[in-house]
């Protein structure tokens, strides 16, 4: 069985910016020139994720919204008295 290994380097606009890599992860499939296989995707961020979601305006306004309820970015954090650095609902 062959391995591929491709890379897509994304760059985030900060707290619960959303990207739709689904055209790169396409064209990185194209690109790897296998017809069968699986893709797996990898994340090396400690305050970023991926997720599957219908990418559409109010589908990712409600994400934020609940991200936002989970942990209030207002909210005074433990982390944040350790580290000073104001993120800790990162």
């Amino acid at each position: 069985m062959a391995v591929k290994t491709l890379s897509i380097q994304l760059s985030t606009r900060g707290n619960a910016d959303m990207i739709d890599i689904t055209g790169q992860v396409a064209n990185a499939v194209v690109q790897s020139g296998l017809k069968n296989g699986i893709v797996a995707l990898f994340s090396p961020s400690s305050t970023s994720a991926l997720t599957t979601i219908e990418f559409e305006s109010g589908a990712l306004s409600d994400l934020r919204r609940l991200f936002d309820e989970i942990v209030d970015p207002k909210r005074d954090y433990l982390h944040n008295q350790r580290w000073q650095d104001g993120n800790g609902h990162a």
